[in-house]
């Protein structure tokens, strides 16, 4: 295979990339494998427009996804325009405006592109790939393990050998910040410490902050409440918030639920895990490849969502980029995936017709299958097969003659005879 997937784009804005066979093979192939699994626990799929009314889309949009959205104006319409930059406010708004009528849960699955504007920094994409599941109509622990249970054989199915889950709860830590006299930049500040596990930071940034000494240790603790299930006893040790309590009683629940799949050696707790901290309402998750810095899923339980559009009702999901997953498989996929067609005819001496007839009986055999239709030297049909990874080139040499197979894998050749493919078909 001779495609250039590694050449430099040009003419094309940054963040957004070219497809060549070789690498649109690996990512429909990762899509097809992610809809098994999805298709395996119940989910159907949905589509959604590349384009809403912005203000209908930006009930579902936090602030920082709302200042990354396109918009534009419609002529038509005279409203504002958007490329979506998230795909769970869509499924939000289908549930709530489309769906409100039918019998809950609502198991819903997608695939599609967004767009989101992203800073001028290397690898920062602007067109996002992204397939995922969205359950609707359910609360509690049992419903958000199997949204972890799931991307969990997502990740299998997709050929990943080494990777983690890890697994927050945002209410942990509101409940600890409740009534903290951190606002704003300071805040920020904070919550950007304990993200990045830089106690050196974060015991500067509380340094001048009057605090009582619990509320310091439970803040100074969280960049610390990292590893397997002993974590939820150091982290009941340390806090004194109902509310935090309450939700370490959930992350329990939900573990024990992913014990029973017997997969908890998948998962890693991060109490310090505040992505999402403005969208979900619990239990949040991320997956990671070893050795990818970013995370190649992300989900949670987002309850007051699908309310913005008028249907109150709980919610849990999570979505793939299926880029990141991508980048993160590429040289695994090597080995499973190649673009390929079955057969390449050609016809010598003129025989059109016969070459015609040949692809299609072998097409209605459910065999790929291509012409070649410029004329040309056999031994440069097959040189053009090989480079773009052909099988076989069957030779036809005339009406009810035999057809030579040659198989390019390595140049072994073989006579069929045009009576035994009428009756019996091709057999590769």
């Amino acid at each position: 295979m001779r495609y250039s997937d590694s050449a430099p784009e040009t003419d094309l804005p940054k963040g957004v990339k070219d497809f060549l066979p070789l690498k649109a093979a690996k990512a429909e192939y990762l899509q097809q494998q992610l809809q098994q699994v999805f298709n395996a626990w119940g989910f159907r799929p949905v589509i959604t427009p590349q384009l809403e009314f912005f203000d209908v889309l930006e009930n579902g949009l936090g602030e920082g996804l709302s200042q990354k959205t396109f918009r534009f104006d419609d002529r038509q319409s005279g409203r504002l325009l958007a490329f979506p930059p998230d795909m769970t406010p869509q499924i939000a708004r289908i549930a709530a405006t489309r769906m409100s009528e039918q019998p809950l849960p609502l198991r819903l699955c997608y695939r599609g592109r967004v767009l989101r504007h992203a800073e001028q920094q290397a690898g920062k994409d602007r067109d996002i790939f992204q397939t995922g599941v969205e359950l609707i109509g359910l609360d509690g622990p049992e419903a958000d393990a199997e949204m972890i249970a799931m991307s969990i054989e997502a990740l299998k199915a997709v050929g990943a050998e080494e990777f983690t889950i890890d697994i927050g709860q945002v209410e942990f830590f509101r409940g600890i910040m409740d009534g903290l006299p951190l606002e704003g930049a300071l805040a920020d500040q904070v919550a950007d410490a304990i993200l990045r596990k830089d106690s050196s930071e974060l015991q500067s940034l509380l340094k001048d902050v009057e605090l009582e000494d619990a509320a310091r240790t439970e803040v100074l603790a969280l960049p610390r409440l990292y590893g397997g299930r002993e974590v939820l006893e150091r982290a009941a040790q340390v806090v004194r918030s109902e509310r935090s309590r309450k939700a370490l009683d959930n992350l329990s629940q939900v573990l024990d639920v992913l014990d029973v799949y017997g997969l908890l050696e998948y998962v890693t707790v991060d109490l310090g895990e505040l992505r999402g901290l403005n969208y979900h309402t619990g239990i949040t998750f991320q997956g990671f490849l070893t050795g990818v810095g970013r995370a190649v899923c992300s989900g949670g339980r987002y309850n007051n969502l699908i309310g913005r559009y008028g249907f109150e009702a709980p919610a849990t999901g999570f979505t793939f980029n299926l880029l990141q997953l991508l980048f993160a498989l590429d040289k695994t996929l090597d080995g499973q995936v190649q673009p390929s067609t079955d057969l390449l005819i050609f016809a010598t001496g003129g025989q059109l017709r016969s070459a015609q007839q040949l692809a299609c009986k072998l097409r209605q055999q459910g065999f790929s299958v291509a012409r070649d239709i410029l004329p040309r030297p056999l031994e440069q049909a097959l040189d053009y097969a090989r480079q773009l990874n052909y099988r076989y080139l069957a030779v036809v040499a005339g009406p009810q003659q035999d057809v030579e197979l040659i198989k390019l894998a390595d140049n072994s050749r073989r006579q069929l005879s045009w009576q035994s493919l009428e009756a019996n078909g091709l057999e590769l």
